[in-house]
């Protein structure tokens, strides 16, 4: 019995050390003060990830939360899925596009055409934070980290990079420490049956932290509950990000609870909701 607990006792302060993240980045404090569009602030004339979209959320005064892909020419375009069917209507993936093919594809049936990443950059040019995901396709983690940093080396204005994949976060944590970066997640073990079992488990409960060292984290707002996000933010101290909120009830138990709110379908300054969460902190 004596050898069990202690067995138990050890694997806990492994799982603890597992977790760890990186706190005091400089930078993160701005992050804080913002709230963010998710793929814009987007409508049915404003098609999510266009670049009407991005210009409804900054000049609302909002930041952005939005997804780079590497094309197969090395081009950085911004969209939600590597699969162009939903978006566009039409067959294919976007990492087999080049950039003369963006403008061929338009978003929700309007006259928006995919955006490259350096025109989203260009849009905001400092005027408001990003949030930047990373999506992966084909194991090219490591190509589309480098290519985004490389951009990302000249932009001046507030930034930060995430990506389910932790390949992509490892990177920046071995390449270019100085990018605030974070890990997003959700409750895999539930809701993604592709992976193994395994894998789920540790995307789930950032068992890989210890190698990617995040800034913060950033988990579905409704699988937020766990114990691995509770040792994550009182014993590490990392920040929080939630996505995706929905109504003006969850924005407001996401701010109360000290997470950065990614939210879409609403406008909160239109509703007051900014007012109201500071009368309540």
């Amino acid at each position: 019995m004596f050898v069990l607990i202690v067995l138990i006792l050890v694997l806990m302060v492994l799982h603890v050390f597992c977790l760890r993240g990186r706190k005091g980045q400089p930078g993160m404090e701005v992050l804080r003060s913002w709230y963010y569009a998710h793929r814009g602030l987007h409508d049915a004339e404003k098609p999510e990830n266009s670049m009407a979209a991005y210009k409804a959320a900054l000049d609302k005064g909002y930041g952005i939360e939005f997804d780079v892909h590497l094309l197969k020419d090395g081009t950085l375009a911004v969209m939600h899925d590597s699969d162009l069917k939903r978006t566009t209507g039409q067959e294919g993936f976007i990492e087999d596009l080049t950039a003369e093919d963006l403008c061929k594809y338009h978003l929700g049936g309007t006259d928006q055409v995919i955006p490259t990443f350096r025109e989203v950059l260009d849009l905001f040019d400092g005027q408001a934070p990003l949030i930047i995901e990373l999506k992966t396709r084909n194991g090219n983690a490591d190509a589309l980290t480098e290519a985004v940093c490389r951009v990302l080396k000249n932009y001046v204005g507030p930034y930060c990079v995430e990506s389910f994949d932790p390949r992509c976060i490892r990177y920046l944590r071995r390449h270019y420490p100085q990018i605030i970066r974070g890990q997003l997640a959700e409750d895999a073990v539930k809701r993604d049956k592709s992976l193994s079992w395994p894998v789920r488990f540790m995307c789930s409960y950032y068992l890989e932290n210890f190698l990617t060292v995040p800034d913060f984290i950033a988990y579905r707002f409704e699988d937020r509950e766990t114990a691995s996000n509770a040792i994550c933010r009182r014993v590490w101290g990392i920040q929080g990000v939630s996505w995706t909120i929905r109504t003006p009830e969850d924005f407001k138990t996401a701010v109360r609870e000290g997470w950065i709110p990614i939210f879409e379908n609403f406008d909160p300054k239109a509703l007051g909701l900014d007012k109201q969460l500071e009368k309540q902190n």
